[in-house]
């Protein structure tokens, strides 16, 4: 089992997870079965009970061998061999994952062993082969990170405000009236520092950003 957080680069905008869940069983291997399943990953915690899904469906199977990667800042990675050679399964399953571009994402094998052993070098292609598979048959979802910016200003200021808001990627998701405009906006991740500067220096210090 590996369980690794990696650190990325600059702030990002977006990612690529999958739209759905797909499935897919490749040729048998020497009798064996591999049959792959992705899933879009919203949460980590939801692993387990996918986990138990698929094991209790499956209930005859030898071994449901996984992985996941998970996150875009901070990418959380983690694999599992259930029982298979150390390395042979759940690794192979997550290179794959690495390769495709996908984050936010699980990719479970299931074994049905057919009787052969396939060695650990046939454990290795078997399970890529069968992430491989799947994976390329995912349809791409692109995610925009966003982040709620409450903006609040002066009626005055109105024209200005507004005049601020649209040079940038940041939809108005509220509007409250009252002695003030509050008004809320889903700004792009890398965009949030810009806004708020931009946003004080139009209204001249007047407007305030929470």
């Amino acid at each position: 089992m590996t369980n690794q957080v990696v650190k990325q680069g600059p702030v990002l905008d977006t990612y690529t997870t999958i739209r759905y869940s797909v499935h897919f069983e490749i040729p048998k291997i020497k009798g064996s079965r591999f049959i792959a399943e992705a899933f879009p990953l919203e949460e980590i915690v939801m692993v387990p009970e996918m986990l138990k899904v698929i094991q209790r469906r499956e209930y005859n199977a030898s071994h449901w061998c996984w992985a996941y990667r998970f996150g875009v800042d901070s990418v959380e990675v983690r694999s599992n061999d259930d029982g298979e050679p150390s390395g042979s399964a759940g690794l192979p399953i997550l290179r794959q994952i690495e390769r495709s571009g996908f984050t936010s994402v699980l990719v479970v094998v299931t074994r049905y062993f057919g009787g052969t052993k396939l060695g650990t070098g046939g454990l290795v292609r078997a399970y890529g082969e069968a992430a491989e598979a799947v994976l390329q048959r995912c349809e791409p979802k692109e995610v925009i990170l966003r982040k709620d910016i409450r903006l609040s200003f002066a009626y005055p200021d109105t024209s200005a405000a507004m005049h601020c808001i649209q040079q940038f990627d940041a939809p108005i998701i509220q509007t409250h009236y009252s002695d003030i405009t509050e008004v809320t906006v889903a700004v792009r991740n890398s965009q949030v520092e810009a806004l708020k500067t931009n946003f004080i220096e139009a209204l001249r210090g007047q407007g305030h950003v929470s």
